[in-house]
């Protein structure tokens, strides 16, 4: 008997003591212990253990970082600072979470995509001329 074609995604991780030097892509959830100097994408959570560090991009639904992170991030719903965390980077997310005795340096847009921008006119749309009138 089959399962329906269901996929199951086993979270992935990069046990302490481990460098890796690249660009990850993962469907599942990811656990770093170790370094990773690169990127990763991910569709699921990412999880920076105390022990764990990341220096350049991230990009996942969401993250909970403990360790030391230099990066760019892009968290889809909810980024959890805990308390031994140490961010140092630029930061757009749908929510943030920063626990007491955490470090965060950078830049943090909530914002994403729906901030609203003032009323300026579309590009090439020529206005039409204000008229004034005097007597």
């Amino acid at each position: 008997m089959s399962k329906n074609n269901i996929v199951e995604t086993k979270p992935n991780t990069i046990v302490a003591g481990t460098v890796i030097k690249g660009e990850i892509t993962a469907n599942g959830d990811f656990r770093i212990d170790g370094s990773l100097i690169g990127s990763i994408n991910c569709k699921g959570k990412i999880v920076i253990g105390q022990s764990g560090s990341i220096e350049g991009e991230v990009n996942c639904q969401n993250a909970d970082i403990s360790g030391k992170t230099k990066a760019k991030i892009n968290v889809e719903q909810l980024l959890m600072l805990k308390s031994t965390a140490e961010l140092n980077g630029d930061v757009v997310t749908g929510k943030l979470s920063i626990e007491p005795g955490a470090r965060f340096t950078g830049t943090c847009d909530m914002g994403g995509s729906e901030i609203k921008k003032p009323n300026t006119p579309a590009p090439n749309v020529q206005q039409e001329p204000k008229e004034k009138f005097f007597k």
